[in-house]
């Protein structure tokens, strides 16, 4: 199908009202959230072939975070797409002031391979129940959950309201040489930057969703068995493929110990003695990245792991100590199931090294110390994080997510997804039964300018 072509049947579409209605809305909601429920099994099957995720870990973390996300904007989107009445300053009396949200229209939502069902359907849930059209682009480096994506939208909606183009980077160039009205990227910095150009030669707002190398912090008074349990889950979950793992651990020196010991155990606990024999742990997107990786472990600081099988692209869940921040390990974010641990002694050598290096999108700090707590969520810019915990903020529909600086810029999920993808109009309703004098020439001195300068302070 020509990109062009059916890009103006959607703004056809779009500029004849069909997506005004809040009723119209809620029921593309409602058959999306039916038909992922009835095609979860072909839906876990793709995402076992592209990156050997369980149907368990599946459906917790693609398919369920999707049909929660999608009951959100079910139960609130009325409310989210009423005006909003707003105080009237006393100098436009009389008048009614609101905020209308309105869609900006024609949207493109490019998502990557690491979560292609949740990170593809999340923000199209966002763009229908803001009242939008949209284009979406899955990533060619998990084609049979791109497949199945196509067959479940075109089962779902019109072509003119939803239409999915499958496809390498050809696609994505053309998808970006277009005007749309909103972008919505989800993927690399390098990609993010490229698609940030061309949306600028159009004007064209954006959301980008990025990464980085995601901190997490762990100090003398954390609860190391509880932090290891949970940095295993966070950093390791989808084989270390997730844009808010824990990239690195930095340790305060003298818990060392302890907590690589009880990361070994975690380790095992978790995944097995040995994990790549482990059903449920998957693999490596593609040899390309599995190389890379690779290239990231050194044997000689490998305490736990380090193991891995070409033929099926995976690596072991893996742990580095004595790590500096030369290493290479240490110089792009990690993207996949190695874990470096650094030392510190205190924290304001933390706040110089973490300040001094790209902003994070997630951050994390296992602590005891509230005022530890207070003063590290204060003084480090990241996108969002946890306190003794990793990841979960991200799966709930009431806080808003994305990244600062080059993790990211603007947010979705909830509210925010909703805010996203609307335009605010700001109205003033002025009555004309009264027509206050004071604004129009020839400006005169004595009482109007007195109620002037009342007004206006």
């Amino acid at each position: 199908m020509n990109i062009s072509e059916q890009l103006q049947r959607q703004k056809a579409y779009f500029q004849g009202g069909n997506t005004f209605s809040v009723d119209f809305r809620l029921e593309m909601l409602r058959r999306l959230y039916r038909e992922i429920q009835s095609r979860e099994d072909a839906i876990c099957q793709a995402l076992a072939q592209d990156l050997g995720k369980s149907d368990y870990e599946s459906y917790m973390c693609e398919v369920g975070l999707t049909l929660s996300e999608i009951s959100y904007f079910l139960r609130h989107t009325r409310g989210l797409a009423r005006e909003k009445t707003v105080p009237t300053p006393l100098a436009q009396f009389a008048a009614r002031s609101y905020r209308k949200p309105a869609p900006y229209g024609n949207t493109l939502i490019m998502s990557p391979w690491n979560y292609p069902f949740l990170l593809t359907l999340e923000p199209l849930a966002a763009a229908i129940a803001a009242g939008n059209t949209a284009m979406v682009k899955p990533s060619a480096y998990a084609p049979h959950t791109a497949k199945v994506i196509g067959e479940l939208i075109a089962a779902c909606f019109p072509p003119e309201l939803v239409t999915v183009i499958t496809g390498g980077r050809a696609e994505n160039a053309a998808l970006l040489q277009e005007k749309f009205d909103f972008i919505f990227f989800t993927g690399s910095q390098s990609v993010g930057k490229e698609v940030l150009r061309k949306a600028a030669e159009h004007l064209t707002p954006v959301v980008l969703e990025l990464g980085g190398k995601s901190p997490c912090i762990v100090d003398d008074t954390a609860p190391i068995s509880l932090a290891a349990r949970r940095i295993v889950f966070g950093k390791f979950l989808n084989c270390g493929q997730t844009c808010v793992a824990p990239d690195f651990i930095l340790c305060q020196e003298k818990v060392l110990p302890r907590l690589v010991e009880a990361l070994k155990q975690e380790i095992t606990k978790q995944f097995g003695e040995n994990p790549l024999d482990n059903p449920n742990y998957g693999k490596i997107i593609n040899e390309k990245h599995f190389t890379r990786l690779l290239g990231l472990l050194d044997p000689q600081k490998t305490v736990i792991g380090g193991e891995s099988l070409a033929e099926s692209q995976q690596i072991a869940p893996t742990v580095m100590t004595q790590v500096t921040w030369e290493d290479p390990v240490m110089q792009e974010e990690i993207f996949g199931p190695i874990l470096p641990i650094l030392t510190y002694r205190d924290l304001e050598a933390v706040y110089t090294q973490l300040l001094s290096r790209p902003k994070p999108l997630a951050l994390y700090l296992f602590s005891r110390n509230r005022q530890r707590i207070r003063e590290v969520s204060a003084r480090l810019d990241f996108g969002g994080g946890c306190i003794n915990d990793t990841i979960i903020h991200l799966a709930t529909s009431h806080l808003p997510f994305g990244g600062v600086g080059e993790s990211g810029m603007g947010s979705y999920h909830g509210k925010a997804g909703f805010a996203a993808l609307s335009h605010q109009k700001a109205i003033v309703d002025k009555k004309t039964w009264l027509d206050l004098p004071m604004r129009y020439q020839p400006y005169k001195k004595g009482l109007n300018r007195k109620l002037v300068r009342l007004f206006l302070r």
